[in-house]
């Protein structure tokens, strides 16, 4: 059978990547390109198995399954011809020729381990900004072939050496944006072969906008008016233009401005407050954060400017988020090391900025917890943080709010901040960010996702470290009984 695919379409089914994301804007056609290259690449491979995910069951049904170019659509004068069969009862489509694909779901991470013996010579993962890092490279860690021969009679349709394969989809937004963005997205376009911790597979990414889908433009003018005319500027951008530094539907999305909110780093005034906050982790990134609490007084800008902004205005001047440069994948330093690493930063910090103190400030009170067996966390922290001086060892940090409903209290305390930020002339207390705090606030914060189902909170799956970190500090209990003035000792 001969199946249509436009240009964009056609060189993602023809790259001689073997680990491919498609996608960016909505309307680019991810859909059709995993039915096409599907079919086509099952009708010329015998013995071919491809396996197609969504997380939920429902989701790669109504995706593939059902309308006018779904697969009983496309295939309907196969199955006619008795050249292949859709098994409704197994959830896949068998050819003739000894050819199956696999419609899978893995709602949950222990769904992986269904696939623990598969040989997958095709991985086809849609809307891959659902899925977790780690639940990917399980499946990815299946993709393998043996016994399968690939014709090389039709190099205007696949590169033979490109089997087996990884086929991603997706767009902007969801718990998977920071791995998609730093492994496919970021990277320098082209061909990029691996290294073995990251697969040493062949990598690219082809991103797809609306314009890409000529059927669909042709099809339904109005298309992208609906897409201009969903009113959050930010969701147009992710959507219509596939800004994968911009997210769709996120948590703070549309209260969110780089421009405005990211600032240039300045000496803080004397008379500010500062202190710190703290999420404990260590096979999943730990995160610390300095902040400046403005008292009203001026500050002296960069560009030698003064400027006062509303008591109670946060800054967040530094961080150390403590990741290993993989996107929610932690450090696993022992809890002395954070400490002394807290205590080896915090000199530079006070030097850079004009700062003469630091106090405690909100942390994840699970690092208070004791243990009969061990010191808690929190006490070797602070023998890490203040070494052989036995006159200091009060506790560097007091316990953050866990109590019911603060993870709801967190996000509206940091949604408010960020609108307050937006007002030229405020009025009220905002939230700021140094530029230099790239690795935690400015590259996981503006992309978090809502939890689907308590849409208060923000899904827990994705890269929430530094959210929680700043979360504490938001929402900290009695934080002013911690805050001096910058002079006293």
């Amino acid at each position: 059978m001969t199946l249509y695919l436009q240009d964009k379409q056609a060189e993602a089914m023809r790259s001689r990547a073997t680990e491919l994301l498609y996608g960016g804007a909505a309307g680019g056609g991810k859909s059709h390109l995993v039915r096409g290259a599907a079919i086509t690449w099952c009708e010329l491979i015998p013995g071919l198995q491809v396996y197609i995910f969504r997380r939920t069951f429902p989701d790669v049904w109504k995706e593939h399954m059902e309308g006018p170019q779904s697969f009983p659509a496309l295939l309907a004068s196969e199955i006619m011809a008795g050249r292949c069969k859709i098994n409704y009862s197994d959830n896949c489509i068998r050819f003739s020729n000894g050819s199956t694909i696999f419609l899978c779901h893995c709602q949950y991470e222990k769904d992986i381990y269904n696939y623990q013996s598969t040989e997958m010579h095709v991985l086809m993962v849609c809307e891959a900004g659902q899925w977790p890092l780690n639940m990917y490279l399980y499946l990815r860690s299946r993709v393998r072939m043996v016994g399968i021969t690939i014709p090389t009679q039709w190099p205007e349709l696949f590169d033979a050496s490109c089997f087996p394969r990884s086929l991603l989809t997706g767009n902007p937004g969801g718990i998977g944006h920071n791995w998609l963005k730093s492994g496919f997205v970021d990277a320098p376009r082209g061909l990029r072969k691996m290294t073995p911790k990251d697969g040493g597979m062949i990598r690219d990414y082809i991103p797809a906008r609306l314009e890409d889908n000529k059927i669909l433009m042709d099809g339904d003018p109005a298309y992208e008016d609906k897409l201009q005319g969903m009113g959050n500027a930010a969701l147009v951008r992710a959507l219509r233009l596939g800004d994968w530094d911009i997210v769709a539907g996120g948590a703070v999305d549309d209260v969110w401005d780089r421009d405005r909110h990211v600032v240039k780093p300045f000496r803080i005034p004397s008379s500010w407050g500062v202190d710190r906050s703290f999420d404990w982790g260590s096979s999943k990134p730990f995160s610390v954060g300095w902040w400046a609490e403005s008292d009203g007084t001026e500050a002296t800008l960069p560009d030698g400017k003064k400027k006062a902004w509303p008591r109670g205005t946060l800054f967040r001047i530094a961080e150390w988020y403590g990741w290993n440069g993989t996107p929610n994948e932690g450090l696993k330093l022992s809890d002395k090391l954070i400490g002394k690493g807290i205590y080896d930063r915090e000199a530079s910090i006070k030097q850079a900025f004009g700062i003469m103190a630091i106090m405690p400030g909100p942390a994840d009170s699970m690092i208070f917890d004791d243990d009969p067996n061990r010191d808690s966390p929190a006490i070797s922290i602070n023998e890490g943080y203040w070494g052989n001086v036995e006159s200091k060892r009060n506790n560097i940090f007091v316990r953050a709010d866990k109590s019911p409903g603060s993870r709801e209290r967190r996000l509206s305390a940091l949604r408010t901040r960020l609108a307050a930020s937006l007002v030229e002339h405020m009025e009220s207390a905002g939230l700021f960010v140094f530029d230099s705090c790239s690795d935690g606030f400015i590259r996981t914060i503006p992309v978090l996702p809502r939890d689907a189902k308590k849409v208060d909170d923000v899904d827990t799956e994705a890269e929430d470290h530094c959210y929680d970190d700043v979360g504490y500090r938001l929402t900290a209990v009695n934080k002013h009984s911690v805050r001096v003035r910058l002079g006293a000792a």
